[in-house]
């Protein structure tokens, strides 16, 4: 079992925040891909939504990072 230290219930919050993130992000970006597929917007308004969620991805990527390396620690 893991340890239950005092930063275990904030990791755990982080954890969960990121993978909101992460399903929240790709649906918005699945959407809006479909939707600007269907309605025919500019290829700029697509790019816009994709750095929005390269975004996104790398804040999610760089967390779970801090995370692995403050498990490293213990």
């Amino acid at each position: 079992m893991a340890p239950q230290g005092p930063d275990h219930k904030g990791t755990q919050v982080q954890a969960a925040r990121i993978g909101v993130a992460l399903v929240v992000t790709m649906g918005l970006w699945l959407g809006a891909q479909s939707l600007g597929a269907v309605m025919g917007w500019d290829g700029r308004i697509a790019l816009v939504f994709d750095v929005a969620a390269l975004a996104a991805f790398t804040w999610t990527l760089v967390g779970t990072y801090r995370i692995w390396r403050q498990r490293q620690g213990k």
